[in-house]
Order: structure tokens, then C-alpha cells, then sequence
């Protein structure tokens, strides 16, 4: 049986994170998304604009990141995504020179959905662990 929250939620990962592409953010989330968390510092992020410029910094600390899904379901208009990042630390980023570290990171996510577009994200994810790893290879 087919999952076309969870099968959104696959194509959002894959799209921006594993093949870089911002178009997906612009198409995939609403003009007044919320997302709650998901930045580095936990900060709220508003709307494609906000997440694009988290992309370009993550991108730019980590260009090989890797997003592998472990789990993706949905009940009602909300889907739960269950992931794991790996990736090396080789840019400047998140303000910071590059160390080269390995990092791997876990997270999850739930998002509402309406009308094919996410329009409130909640992320829990390791930041700790990315920050520690970053710091120990220093």
C-alpha cells in the first residue's frame, strides 16, 4: 500500500539533501511554513527562504551530506520521518574552519501537510553531536 505523505517526505530528503537542489524547497514548502527546530541552533525557520539559508550553510560546512531514511509514516495530514546524516566536516559554514570529522547525526521529524506542500515542520535532531564531533576533531 502506497504512503503519498511518507512518499512526500522521501522525495524531500532525497531531493534536498542527498541531490543538493533548492528548487525543491521553493516547490515543496508553503510560503508561510513554520519549521520548528530545524536550524542549528533550534531557532524557527520561516517559510522557503529561511530553510534555503540554513541549506547553504549546511551545505557549505558539510557538501557530502547524506540522508538515509530509517523510517517514514503518516496518520492524517501529519507524516514522521525517522533519519540518519552522515557527512565531513570541510567547510566554514557554521562559522567554523573545517576539521575534516566524520559525523553522523539522527534525527526526526513531523510535518503537516496540505495541499502537497508542508506548512508546519517539527525537527528533533542531535546538535549536540554534530557540534561535539566538529569540536573534537579541532
Amino acid at each position: 500500500m502506497s504512503d503519498p505523505y511518507a512518499n512526500l517526505a522521501i522525495q524531500w530528503f532525497d531531493e534536498v539533501w542527498n541531490h543538493k537542489n533548492p528548487d525543491t524547497i521553493r516547490e515543496l514548502l508553503s510560503p508561510d511554513c513554520v519549521s520548528h527546530g530545524s536550524s542549528e541552533t533550534g531557532d524557527d525557520l520561516h517559510g522557503p527562504e529561511g530553510f534555503l539559508q540554513l541549506h547553504a550553510r549546511l551545505l557549505n560546512a558539510f557538501p557530502d551530506l547524506h540522508m538515509r531514511i530509517d523510517d517514514a509514516f503518516s496518520s492524517g495530514d501529519k507524516v514522521v520521518v525517522r533519519w540518519t546524516a552522515t557527512m565531513h566536516h570541510l567547510g566554514d559554514g557554521l562559522g567554523m574552519a573545517p576539521t575534516g570529522a566524520e559525523i553522523t547525526v539522527r534525527g526526526m521529524g513531523i510535518a503537516r501537510i496540505a495541499n502537497g506542500q508542508f506548512v508546519e515542520i517539527w525537527d528533533s535532531w542531535d546538535k549536540l553531536a554534530m557540534f561535539q564531533a566538529i569540536h573534537a576533531a579541532a
